[in-house]
């Protein structure tokens, strides 16, 4: 469904220029992405919450940050007409449902798999990676429009709002991102310091949860000291959510997939 839903607005927002004569999302466009919207969260809700034991890996926490990204991207899109976001972050859902099924990961300790400091910790972050994912789209899609502008060809623009007030939006979208980063490193600071004793692991996912939090603080500062715009925010934007990637679903890809370990 997601993949027929990515062909449909590609179809219609990229490769066919009459379609900006009707910027939005239909009414039958906005209901069917509910569909497989709801489809995913019921398997996934099943997958983490039916079973047992508590299996969350790198494949979880994907389908996990793409079923919030298109919940979050639908929501905006009551607000803003973002024409040309949905062949993006269509193909990207699509792919992610399938890979816990693929990659079921290893069941993680009882021991704080019920603690709700965990529970908490792992919300924020999942909430974090997905606006940070609707950060990325979004800045994304500033630098194929901004580059179709100045060739004067492509898809049509007319079904987006201006690129300043995008531009706007990608930085209140990273302002809260980073809101829940914060709250993501402050609840995993508290939770370890409660149950292993140590505030802060020196490990991968540490290294790269704090890099990735100092780019994102930067990407900030630099917009209210400096300006920063364009090329600038896009280039620390994916920094940080490469970065982002690799704290959590990069070392437990190669902890589950690699090294056999939970």
């Amino acid at each position: 469904m997601y993949l027929g839903l990515a062909w449909h607005f590609w179809n219609t927002r990229w490769r066919r220029r009459e379609a900006a004569t009707t910027p939005g999302l239909r009414a039958w466009e906005r209901a069917a992405m509910l569909v497989p919207l709801g489809l995913h969260g019921w398997l996934l809700y099943a997958a983490l919450f039916g079973t047992s034991q508590l299996r969350f890996g790198f494949a979880q926490a994907l389908s996990v940050m793409m079923f919030l990204g298109v919940a979050l991207y639908w929501v905006e899109s009551l607000f803003y007409s973002l024409e040309g976001m949905e062949p993006l972050v269509m193909p990207l859902a699509a792919a992610a449902v399938p890979l816990p099924a693929l990659f079921p990961g290893l069941a993680s300790s009882a021991v704080y798999a019920q603690a709700t400091g965990f529970r908490l910790h792992l919300a924020l972050a999942m909430v974090a990676y997905s606006l940070f994912v609707i950060a990325l789209l979004h800045a994304t899609l500033m630098a194929v429009a901004e580059r179709q502008l100045h060739r004067k060809s492509g898809f049509a623009l007319a079904g987006l709002p201006p690129l300043l007030t995008l531009e706007r939006l990608l930085f209140r979208v990273i302002a809260a991102a980073f809101v829940f980063l914060t709250l993501t490193l402050a609840t995993g600071i508290v939770f370890s310091e409660t149950l292993f004793g140590r505030a802060l692991p020196l490990d991968h996912k540490t290294v790269f949860a704090v890099l990735s939090w100092l780019a994102f603080g930067s990407l900030l500062a630099g917009r209210w000291l400096y300006g920063w715009r364009g090329r600038t925010a896009l280039r620390w934007t994916l920094t940080g959510f490469v970065m982002l990637l690799f704290a959590y679903v990069g070392s437990r890809f190669v902890l589950e997939v690699l090294l056999h370990r939970g």
